[in-house]
């Protein structure tokens, strides 16, 4: 039979296997171009950070599209993050509008994995609602404060 030729692989050009994670900046090309206003690398930690200390408290977390659209039209308030590298974007593209009817803050971040990674679940989400509480109210304001502080590009 013949040699099997190995290709020779382009060192800048690296594909993470299963147990690399990747970068925030590596994270942001697979995000949807409607994806704005987009959290910073520290805001992103800090929206995780918040999200697992909301976890941990009943009903002070809504997780999904559904749930939290729902939840949104009844009246109940708080923070929403939204996931930047949903696709189809069609199923969500209506919900920032919606927010900004209710007059909501909303932030994206880039990945759903990492969102649902930080409720302590495998599986991803799109959407989350937090909920005002008094046991992470620091963390919950200044998260708001960052929200409010990046603008969104009319």
């Amino acid at each position: 039979m013949g040699k099997i030729k190995e290709e020779k692989q382009d060192p800048d050009e690296t594909i993470p296997t299963e147990g690399e994670e990747l970068t925030y900046e590596e994270k942001l090309k697979f995000v949807s171009v409607i994806a704005n206003p987009m959290a910073t690398k520290k805001q992103t930690s800090r929206i995780y950070k918040l999200i697992k200390k909301a976890s941990k408290q009943k009903t002070y977390l809504r997780t999904g599209l559904k749930e939290v659209q729902g939840k949104i039209r009844k009246g109940e308030s708080g923070i929403v993050i939204f996931a930047g590298d949903v696709t189809p974007i069609e199923i969500m593209c209506h919900m920032p509008g919606v927010c900004e009817e209710k007059e909501m803050p909303y932030i994206y971040t880039p990945s759903r994995n990492d969102i649902g990674t930080a409720m302590g679940v495998k599986r991803g989400s799109l959407t989350v609602m937090i909920r005002e509480n008094p046991e992470y109210q620091e963390l919950y304001d200044k998260v708001l404060e960052d929200i409010k502080s990046t603008t969104v590009p009319v």
